[in-house]
């Protein structure tokens, strides 16, 4: 039975690798799979899901004008597809987590989707916030703060090395931008140690 699953996690948890490495997996076994990311982020170049750890694999992308129900029907189309894998999953729109679902349940085609919970001020993306509120099964993944404990937030740094306060919620980088922290030490580079 085909499920829409959200594997969720701050930056640097290994979505992308754990992404590849499923698809990976499926393809070993015979099976074809479905990969898209989101236009807006090119890091790894034009429609390409990469991995830290230095994987990759070719993509088709998404923009927020995209059907995926319509994009998803069309690729199979072209033969059968055993599941359809997303990156960058927080850059869906509430619609389009919505037409993941409908291709869950009347293309019988299970998706995964991998992203982001939170930005930097710790508010939900609002592709996380719907995949949250429909996903069938959601799965975290985990990575650390300096201090050992698990990471739930990430903060924003200027070239300064400070922590950003304000700014638009979506701002493309990587280690030179972003830090995966335990909310404790998020607060404390926010400024928010009141009780």
């Amino acid at each position: 039975m085909a499920k829409l699953y959200f594997h969720y996690s701050t930056m640097n948890a290994g979505k992308s690798t754990a992404l590849l490495q499923a698809s990976h997996n499926y393809r070993e076994g015979g099976m074809q799979t479905y990969l898209l990311t989101a236009r807006l982020d090119d890091r790894a170049g034009t429609g390409r899901i990469a991995s830290r750890i230095g994987i990759g694999e070719v993509a088709d992308m998404f923009g927020p004008e995209d059907d995926m129900f319509v994009r998803i029907a069309a690729r199979l189309q072209h033969g059968p597809v055993a599941c359809v894998f997303i990156d960058e999953a927080q850059f869906l729109t509430k619609a389009q987590v919505w037409q993941l679902a409908r291709a869950v349940d009347d293309l019988g085609v299970p998706v995964m989707c991998y992203g982001l919970r939170v930005d930097f001020q710790g508010n939900l993306f609002p592709g996380s916030a719907a995949l949250l509120a429909w996903a069938d099964e959601m799965r975290e993944v985990r990575t650390i703060c300096h201090c050992g404990k698990k990471a739930t937030m990430v903060v924003r740094r200027a070239p300064d090395g400070s922590a950003l306060r304000d700014g638009d919620q979506v701002q493309i980088g990587g280690n030179e931008t972003y830090q995966s922290l335990c909310r404790r030490h998020w607060r404390e580079a926010m400024g928010d140690s009141s009780g």
